[in-house]
């Protein structure tokens, strides 16, 4: 069993950014299922979580459902993260709920970019704004993203159209997802704990 966690940044409802998303997933499990592997997915909306991202930024203390939210991206074997752009960059949101999420909680996980946007010109928010986020984290960023603007929904599909784009990330990714094989989940504080005891000379 391969978990997908999604994280889906858009700010309203119905959002072009969530239909980004879907569109990615199912192009991912489809892929992970024609090779026989079964696949589990998991959306969380930061638009519902907005008043808790920002509660956690001020306090340090997340709520019982933002928590639930990190446990689904921590847990997962994969992510795929989309974002709105805003000045060629991710929407405040976005970057809110992963400036809050626990460290190393996307240590060495496949992620999967995407982002819409207005127009074709905010297209670098992929190179220039989520890929040094996410690697900074310590993630395995996939090397194709998908950028999406306004005028690729609704379009008929042509050679370099978004159903290709997203196609060939989603090829990309589902070997990366193989080839990193399952998640093992990283504990920073058992990490440090048994640093310690090493140092103090006791049992590990």
């Amino acid at each position: 069993m391969t978990r997908l966690a999604v994280v889906s940044g858009g700010l309203r409802e119905p959002s072009s950014t969530r239909l980004l998303a879907d569109r990615v997933t199912a192009a991912v499990t489809d892929r992970l299922a024609a090779d026989g592997v079964t696949v589990s997915t998991e959306v969380v909306e930061l638009r519902r979580h907005g008043r808790a991202v920002m509660d956690a930024l001020l306090t340090g203390f997340p709520g019982t459902e933002l928590e639930a939210a990190f446990e689904t991206v921590a847990g997962a074997d994969g992510l795929i993260a989309v974002t709105p752009a805003f000045n060629a960059s991710f929407s405040g949101l976005f970057k809110s709920f992963f400036d809050v999420l626990p460290e190393e909680s996307l240590s060495e996980m496949p992620v999967l970019i995407a982002a819409t946007g207005g127009t074709e010109r905010h297209s670098l928010v992929l190179e220039h704004a989520m890929r040094p986020m996410f690697s900074y984290l310590h993630a395995i960023v996939s090397p194709t993203g998908v950028y999406a603007a306004t005028d690729d929904f609704g379009a008929v599909d042509s050679a370099g159209g978004l159903a290709e784009r997203i196609n060939r990330a989603a090829a990309d990714f589902t070997r990366l997802l193989t080839s990193c094989g399952p998640r093992v989940r990283r504990d920073p504080y058992a990490e440090q704990l048994s640093e310690m005891r090493a140092l103090l000379g006791g049992p590990d």
